[in-house]
């Protein structure tokens, strides 16, 4: 008999791309675990599809501890890891410290920590992946969301050295989107400059980013890569 495949883990995914990539794998027979930090209508859908939906709270060690205790509790092995929740703040006047903080502790924190407590969970024999969401802002920096662009920038960093201190039983690589879907309350001057900042010049949707982790899954050549799914930008 068969034993069931492992689950894919798939951090802050109760909306959007995260969703999305989630539905797309249970669509192929594929088990999922998500992560969520504010419960949505969606994480009802997804259990009736049969995923394991966990909270977490990744601002903080201890948080971040108390998630991976909580999911070695629902699997002993895991296909492979999503490293999707993301946060976006603005720096604010007297609390930068705290906006650095919280970005170092979702973007880089969270990753490292799980990384190196669930890397067993991945070393079964077969396909393993870490797969870091990153952000293509990182090629340029960002006047408003200094913190943000200098986490996600660490992240890159993260995919190079885990890359090398797992291989080769477990591939590490990432994803680094540009303009992928608006926002529902978006406007059209919002959109028309956000859409003539990349040589394509359209929203391409979340599909693009569950192809490129596709890719990265299915590929057993790629590791320590970071995909750019930008549009072009890098062109303008």
């Amino acid at each position: 008999m068969t034993p069931p495949a492992a689950p894919i883990l798939i951090t802050g995914a109760s909306q959007r791309i995260g969703l999305y990539c989630a539905e797309r794998l249970l669509d192929e027979g594929q088990p999922v675990i998500v992560t969520y930090r504010t419960p949505r209508a969606s994480l009802a859908r997804l259990r009736e599809r049969g995923a394991v939906t966990l909270p977490a709270d990744f601002s903080g060690a201890q948080g971040i501890h108390a998630f991976i205790a909580a999911l070695k509790q629902h699997t002993g092995a895991l296909r492979a890891i999503v490293h999707n929740a993301s946060d976006w703040d603005v720096e604010a006047e007297g609390e930068e410290a705290e906006v650095f903080q919280r970005m170092f502790e979702v973007h880089m924190l969270a990753p490292y920590l799980i990384n190196l407590h669930c890397a067993a969970l991945l070393q079964h024999g077969g396909a393993a992946d870490i797969i870091h969401i990153g952000d293509d802002v990182t090629r340029t920096g960002s006047k408003k969301h200094i913190a943000y662009a200098a986490s996600k920038a660490g992240l890159d960093n993260l995919t190079l050295s885990f890359a090398a201190s797992l291989a080769p039983a477990i591939k590490v690589n990432g994803i680094a989107p540009a303009l992928i879907q608006f926002n529902e309350g978006d406007d059209d001057e919002y959109r028309r400059k956000a859409l003539a900042k990349s040589a394509l010049g359209i929203e391409p949707g979340a599909q693009v980013i569950y192809q490129s982790l596709r890719y990265l899954l299915d590929n057993p050549y790629v590791t320590g890569t970071t995909l750019t799914v930008n549009g072009g930008r890098h062109l303008i």
